[in-house]
């Protein structure tokens, strides 16, 4: 099945789980703490306190953005470089995640947007000039695996699929860290 159907056909939890993957894969670009989106992770498996823990999340990741200096509400249009334009993408997923998890049409825009931002983001940072190369390659194998395992086990596959998404986080990871030493 196509993302765009997984998508279409996910439940409020899977478009949740979805966005957050999306998100939580590109967190190298907001800040160092790998861990920030921990507590939302929870707060889907436990049903409790997902707005309280996604404006902690917020103000944690908006003090980091000080530090990188982009802000979120910027046009990738107008950033200076590949990187800075997946900031501004990465800024825009966590500023448009919704206060109420159980939001049904808000959900799949937010779920539809951060997967396209993702893509984007990925394909920004990728090394291949033709945009498909392989780091938007697995993003979007990851996108479907999350989408599968939430489809296949409901709440069982959110540990699942925050292991994809950990993995996702580390490739994006090195690939800032890579891009940053060859500025360097």
């Amino acid at each position: 099945m196509s993302l765009v159907d997984l998508i279409a056909q996910a439940d409020e939890r899977g478009l949740v789980a979805s966005g957050l993957a999306c998100l939580d894969r590109c967190v190298p670009l907001l800040g160092d703490d790998d861990e920030v989106l921990r507590p939302l992770w929870s707060s889907l498996a436990d049903g409790d306190a997902w707005g309280e823990r996604l404006a902690k999340a917020r103000a944690e990741l908006d003090s980091a953005e000080s530090d990188l200096g982009s802000g979120s509400d910027a046009d990738p249009a107008l950033a200076v470089g590949d990187e800075e334009r997946a900031v501004v993408l990465a800024r825009r997923m966590l500023a448009a995640a919704p206060d109420d998890p159980s939001a049904a049409p808000a959900l799949r825009e937010w779920a539809d947007a951060c997967s396209a931002a993702a893509l984007q983001i990925h394909r920004l940072l990728d090394v291949a000039a033709d945009g498909d190369g392989p780091l938007v390659a697995a993003e979007l194998r990851r996108q479907v695996t999350v989408l599968e395992l939430l489809a296949g086990r409901g709440a069982g596959g959110l540990r699942p699929a925050l292991a994809v998404s950990t993995e996702g986080r580390r490739v994006l990871r090195a690939v800032v860290s890579r891009r940053a030493r060859g500025r360097s």
